[in-house]
């Protein structure tokens, strides 16, 4: 019986070691008791063996309750070796686990790196005042548009896009229903510049050699001769495109991406700058015939006018008499005025968060399972080169996320092809455009230190 107290003794002076107090936080969890009466002993106990003897047998505290006072100091070193051995490895796991707690706040604060380079910071260290090409740039834009809108009231967002296409040297097409103004918007835009302009009216009868010219023979030379068609014009309007047949359609796909034309195997550059506008009539499909996915990637910009709001239809109708709107516009530019703007629109600053954020875009447009085909690289480039003439056309000469957003779905929306089930469920291009915006965070603006 004295061996069971001693070593129910020993066990409670190892909870109860006076030298432990210094960090009582860390011995509470691993040698707590739950609250005992109290001894009359506890007077005479300081290291509180009576009180951890609690899971002992009761029945032999009486019997040697007496000894068992004295006796503490002198049965307290040769016990350790067999009472110690299975209460010393929480004691020492305790400070084999203090050195751990400092390091576990530091990190929390590792993931948040990764946020940060999910959403990229444009520098702004570069974004001064615009020079002086950034403002003549901006004054000359501005009075385009300004000059083309007294043909097509009320529609500055699509006179922008066409002149943006201009400036950058791409095409423009015009899908929008009959007698909303896609003829007056083209011919108001060559009138607006004193370059050549051409129109030609797509049927199904019209052959590729009335549009890129044909090569005869002059009898009175003797000899054959190139005639030119009507291609050969810094501006031409394709009206009704989608009339014409897809052989003649097909003879557009060289000079729109090349700005060239081979007849008989002799190549011949067409005049600078160049831009082809082209209308189509989205109800009307009788006698048709849909554009090709490689025609249409060739368009810089796919763009609708619609219809004019209420102020704006009241006012043209005050001007009844003037039957052609497009006649009274005189120009404002010249064709070196565009390629000078071109020119000076290469240099505006592209952020390499602005160039992550398109193509992350345009990469978005592949992996989304509503649709069939993404965009191209051509697309990618197109949005890149509109983003900088936007930005110059604001006055500014660097791009910002905002100029990318705006131009995004006139430039890729008509590059991707839906997926059937897509189309059955009424979505359309634009809509998933406009969704891919909302789902790709769009870089931050702020100066790098």
């Amino acid at each position: 019986m004295s061996n069971d107290f001693d070593d129910a003794t020993q066990l409670g002076s190892i909870g109860h070691n006076p030298s432990v107090p210094s960090q009582p936080g860390q011995q509470q969890p691993a040698f707590h008791t739950p609250n005992l009466p109290e001894q009359p002993q506890a007077d005479e106990d300081p290291e509180g063996t009576l009180l951890s003897a609690h899971g002992t047998t009761q029945p032999a505290l009486p019997q040697q309750s007496a000894p068992a006072t004295p006796n503490q100091p002198r049965f307290r070193q040769p016990m350790p070796q067999n009472l110690r051995q299975p209460a010393a490895n929480p004691a020492v796991a305790m400070p084999a686990q203090q050195p751990v707690q400092p390091t576990q706040p530091v990190q929390p604060s590792q993931p948040v790196q990764p946020v940060k380079q999910s959403q990229p910071v444009v520098d702004t260290s570069m974004m001064t005042a615009p020079s002086k090409d950034i403002t003549e740039f901006h004054e000359k834009f501005a009075k385009l548009v300004d000059n083309v809108s007294q043909v097509v009231v009320g529609k500055e967002a699509p006179i922008r896009q066409c002149a943006t296409a201009m400036v950058v040297g791409g095409h423009i097409l015009l899908e929008d229903n009959p007698g909303t103004g896609k003829t007056q918007l083209a011919r108001g835009l060559a009138n607006s510049i004193a370059i050549s302009f051409k129109r030609i009216q797509f049927t199904p009868d019209l052959l590729p050699s009335d549009v890129v010219g044909v090569t005869y023979y002059d009898q009175k030379r003797g000899e054959f001769e190139y005639r030119e068609g009507p291609i050969f014009a810094s501006i031409v309007l394709a009206d009704e495109i989608n009339r014409a047949s897809p052989k003649t359609q097909s003879a557009l796909l060289e000079v729109m991406e090349e700005q060239k034309v081979t007849v008989d195997g002799v190549t011949h550059e067409v005049p600078q700058p160049f831009m082809v506008i082209a209308t189509q009539n989205p109800i009307e499909q009788l006698g048709t015939y849909k554009l090709p996915e490689a025609q249409m990637d060739r368009f810089l910009i796919k763009t609708t006018i619609g219809y004019p709001s209420h102020d704006v239809s009241v006012n043209i109708l005050k001007q009844v008499n003037v039957t052609d709107r497009a006649a009274t516009v005189h120009p404002v530019l010249t064709g070196e005025d565009v390629l000078r703007m071109r020119n000076i629109s290469e240099t505006v600053h592209l952020d390499d968060a602005i160039l992550e954020y398109i193509v992350r875009l345009v990469e978005a447009t592949r992996h989304n399972e509503r649709i069939q085909v993404g965009s191209s690289m051509r697309g990618a480039l197109a949005l890149t080169r509109c983003a900088r003439v936007w930005a110059a056309s604001d006055n500014r000469g660097y791009v910002v996320p905002d100029d990318v957003k705006n131009l995004a779905v006139p430039v890729l929306a008509h590059r991707i092809t839906l997926t059937a089930e897509a189309t059955f469920a009424g979505n359309t291009p634009e809509q998933m455009i406009g969704q891919i915006l909302e789902d790709v965070p769009a870089p931050t603006l702020g100066a790098n230190a």
